[in-house]
This record gives C-alpha cells, structure tokens and sequence, in this order.
C-alpha cells in the first residue's frame, strides 16, 4: 500500500467519524483505521460502532445498578429510622414520671345539697337569652340579668375582702385574686357570657333556653359554649374560699360579653386596664379544644387536645358590576353569572395542603403511641408521611379544617327586580388561615384564582394566625393545665392542638406569650356539630367534672415551679 493510498484511507474514515457524529476517541479512530486497512468496504468502522455501543451498555448497566443499590440502601436505613421511632417516640412520658411539688390541697368533696345548688345556678345561667347578634346588636337586658344571677349564685366571691371585682365596659367582669407570695407571676382564666342566637323551630328536642334535662344532659344554647366555663369557674373559686383557701400565685378572672362578635368591647377592654396596671401573666387559659371521645378514629381511648394556637381569619367581598338591562335582552354574561363563575373556581380550587408545616403535627406525635398499627407507624413519623396523610384527611370537612386553609362562600347577593338585568352581585367568603399561611399570602391566591379583572376583590377584615404558644416540659401553663386534666383523668391522652375557630384569648398577646384554650367539656361522635348548631348539650356529669377541674387547676397553680423531667427509663 502506497503513502497516498493509506492516506485516502485516513481521509475516508475521517469523513464518516464527522459524517455519522458519532463520540470516539482516538484509540477508536486508530482502531478504525487498522480494520480499514484489512478489511475493504468500511466493515472496520462497523465493528468500531458496535464496540462503542456494547461499552455504551454496559456503563448504563454499571449506572442503573448502582442507582438500585443506592435507593435500596436509602430505602433500609428510612424504614429503620422509622421503626425505631415508632417504637420508641412517646413525648408524653417527661413530667408524669417526675416529683412534683408538694401541696396542702383541698379536697374536691362536693356534698349533694352543693351538687343540686350549683346544678340550679347552671340552669339559670342558660335560661338567660344572652344572644349577640352582631357588634351592635346584643340583648343588653339579658347582660345585665346575667350580672345579678353572678352576684346571687357566688354571695363568698362577690363579698369576700380578698377578691377585687370590676365591671368593664358595662357587662364584661375582671376578678383579681391576690397571691400570698407576690414574687409567682399571676395567671389568668376566661371564659364568656354571650352566646349564638338559636331557635326552637331550628330543630331542638328541647326550647334552645330552657336547660331541660334529657336523659342526664342539660340542653341549651351555651351549655358548651361557654357558660359552662363561666359558672365552673365561678363555682370552683366560691367552694374554695368558702373552705379558707387563699391562693400562693394570684390570679385574674375575666368574662367577656362579647366573644361572639370578637370581643371589641369585652375582652379588648379589660386587656387595656390590665395594661394600665402594668399587668403580665404567666399564662391564659380560655375556652377552645375539649376532650375527644371516639372523635379521633383508630386512637386507643379519649384525648384531650389544649389548643396552642388558633387559625387567622378573613372576610373577603368579591363584587361585580355591569351595565344594567331588561332580562328580555340579556347580554352573555350577567353580573351574577360573572360572580358565579368566580366563586366556582375558587371552590373548585381549595387552597394548597399545608399540614406538617404547622403545630398540627405536635398534635399527631403526641397520640401517635396510642395508635395501632400501621397508624402509629404514619403517626409517629410525619416527617415523613406529612403529604400522605394530608391527602387522608382532607378528604372530610371536619378533618380538612387542620390541613388546609378553608374558604366558606357564607353570603351572596343580587338583584333589584325580576325583569331587571342586576347591574351589581356581591360575594362574601370567609377563610379561616392555616398557620403556615398569612392573610396576604391567602389574598394573592384568591386573587391568581379568581383570574378575572371584572371581578373586585377586597378585605373585610383579617387577622394572622396566632403564635405558637410553648408546650414542652420546660412549659408551666401546658403542663399544670396537663397535670390537672391527668389527675382527673388519668386513661386520657393529652396533646397539643389547633383552633379552627376563634377565642377572646387572641386579645391577650401582649399580656403574655402562653395562650391555652381548652376546657373539659367530653364530646363523643356528633357533640362537635352541636357546637353553634341545635342541641347543644352539656351532661351533668361532665358540669360537675368541670367545677371540680378548675377547684383542682387553682391550686396546681400554686406550685413555685415544674419538676424536671424524668424519661420513661426512670422509676418512680
């Protein structure tokens, strides 16, 4: 072979290796020209292509191989993170397992001359039609009839030289108890007078303002919220001062007329005068979450859940308006429909899930030793199984409320005449805010949703969510309000917990950082929808538990401080 033949060669093999574009190197261009050499009509460059491809193989191979290899040992070391969490998380042990302070407590005896008394000034406080209907509509007449009832029902509270009473702001009412040692920091207890309106032809099975008794449960509008509270507390404070008690950490009081219409002229009221006296709490314990009986499906007994935080709220108006006309000539779209479509989308488009992104999962961790298999498996390790339980529980309004924020279309109107074309259609939504979101996070998203310029969007009014009060064992307010809820009831699982609804405790933030909501009321399946909803009941068990819930929390409070902690390896 020539020089200029071998370099033909060279020039041929260089203009299919450019020509095919294919990656070599020049080990392969070499081999290339080799087969060139012995082999005529380009078999050697075939052979070249067929070598790349085989290595081609086997590096994918080496790839997905050790691509397995790696998820499988990802995968094993997850499940076994997982299984020795579950088998080992239980956040409740800490301060049940520990020495508490001792106390000279009184005991909780209640005769039965005492039991049908304070049974009767129950019935009288619901007779009272208390009803707020809106900020400036209240049964003022009923206000001040609940007044004289707190005067007659507690003579040692309204009498007694250690405890200051004060109205505020003509039906609200601030007691101050003082303590014996002025260094504890003061806590403080609310509840409120007002209730809901309700109507006999709503469905009750009794008059909603009757206190009649059924089958062993008082029925009646605030039996649950929050009269329940208001003359538990009351009744608590009266028996102990009757016995000579004077508590070590002092304490306020604070009943509030006007909770249902947010409390502006109550609770905002008496937190200005405390204010004014320099006041701060240790912490505020208000209505809010309650004991679950058979509410939590596939929990292993009753939980009671002490609310840490509540959800924001808005009130948002979407409004449309268009040229009036006769309904003979009706444009494509009208006002109305217009809104319509607006309000449909955002049903059709519920705000994203955020649960595990707020105090909602302290709530499951802390029930998640009383689940069985495989729930307390998905329980106990939300860190991961967040999105997959999310999914679950949406799928239930009740339940949807802790995963998401939650819009409600509660109002809507339009229209003048019924020949008229409306040249006008309101829309009113109220959102409750989950605690991952804000109110104006919530409103851009309403407003990408929407996705109409005809369509006005504005706020009402809105809050953020509330803080995240503290609940660890280093946590006075969580842990006394625990501790008595355990001493009572002992088979309960307790756990930290989320509002949906609103309290007047959201005024008392400057007051102090440890904001609780909870009260002993027992609700099985169905009591939660009595709720603001016809037949609201109150067995008359669970008032007695009451009054002996707050006679026992007054004087847990009187402990200077918490034990530490013990694990659950520890003896008694």
């Amino acid at each position: 072979m020539t020089y200029a033949e071998l370099n033909l060669d060279v020039q041929i093999v260089s203009r299919l290796y450019y020509g095919q574009k294919q990656r070599t190197d020049f080990c392969c261009c070499c081999c290339c020209l080799h087969y060139k050499l012995f082999f005529p009509h380009n078999c050697g460059w075939v052979l070249c292509l067929k070598m790349t491809e085989q290595s081609t193989k086997i590096r994918i191979y080496k790839f997905v191989k050790i691509a397995l290899l790696s998820l499988t040992f990802v995968l094993v070391v997850l499940l076994l993170v997982a299984t020795v969490r579950t088998l080992s998380l239980d956040v409740n042990v800490g301060l049940q397992l520990a020495r508490w302070e001792k106390t000279n407590n009184i005991a909780a005896d209640i005769s039965q001359q005492q039991r049908e008394q304070l049974l009767t000034n129950f019935r009288e406080a619901i007779r009272i039609p208390t009803v707020s209907f809106s900020e400036t509509d209240q049964n003022t007449t009923a206000l001040a009839e609940f007044s004289l009832l707190l005067e007659r029902a507690f003579p040692t509270v309204f009498n007694s030289s250690l405890v200051k009473h004060d109205v505020v702001a003509d039906y609200s009412h601030l007691f101050w108890v003082p303590g014996s040692d002025p260094a504890l920091t003061p806590y403080m207890l609310l509840a409120h007078i007002d209730v809901v309106p309700a109507q006999e032809s709503d469905g009750w099975e009794a008059p909603p303002f009757s206190a009649r008794e059924i089958n062993g449960f008082i029925y009646g509008r605030g039996t649950i919220d929050d009269k329940q509270s208001v003359m538990g507390i009351l009744q608590a404070l009266e028996y102990l001062l009757q016995k000579g008690y004077r508590p070590r950490r002092g304490f306020y009081i604070g009943l509030g007329h006007d909770e249902e219409v947010n409390g502006y002229a109550g609770a905002v009221n008496i937190v200005k005068v405390l204010k004014s006296q320099g006041v701060q709490l240790e912490f505020v314990l208000d209505e809010g979450l309650a004991v679950l009986d058979g509410i939590i499906k596939g929990l292993d007994g009753p939980a009671a859940l002490i609310g840490i935080s509540e959800k924001g709220q808005a009130t948002v108006k979407l409004s449309v308006t268009t040229t009036p006309g006769h309904s003979s000539m009706p444009p494509r779209e009208t006002s109305i429909g217009i809104l319509a479509a607006a309000v449909t989308r955002l049903e059709d488009n519920p705000m994203p899930r955020l649960f595990g992104y707020g105090p909602e999962r302290g709530t499951f961790e802390h029930l998640a030793h009383k689940f069985g298999l495989p729930l307390k498996f998905v329980m106990s390790n939300l860190w991961l199984f967040s999105p997959l339980l999310g999914r679950i529980m949406e799928r239930k309004s009740d339940t949807n409320a802790f995963v998401r924020t939650t819009t409600a279309v509660t109002m809507f109107n339009s229209g003048v005449k019924i020949n008229v074309i409306p040249p006008y259609a309101e829309a009113f939504v109220n959102l409750r805010i989950h605690s991952a979101q804000t109110v104006q996070e919530v409103l851009d998203l309403i407003q990408s949703t929407v996705a109409d310029v005809r369509v006005k969007v504005e706020l009402v009014t809105g809050f953020d969510p509330l803080p995240v009060s503290a609940y660890d064992d280093a946590t006075f307010g969580f842990q006394i309000i625990k501790k008595t809820v355990l001493d009572m009831f002992p088979q309960l699982t307790v756990a930290p917990g989320v509002c949906v609804g609103n309290t007047d405790s959201r005024h008392y933030g400057d007051l102090t950082k440890n904001i609780y909501r909870f009260a002993p009321t027992w609700f099985k399946p169905g009591d939660p929808q009595r709720f603001h909803g016809v037949n609201e009941r109150i067995s008359i068990k669970n008032y007695e538990e009451m009054v002996t819930f707050y006679f026992r929390l007054f004087q847990n409070c009187d402990i200077t401080k918490l034990p530490v902690p013990h694990s659950n390896e520890h003896e008694l």
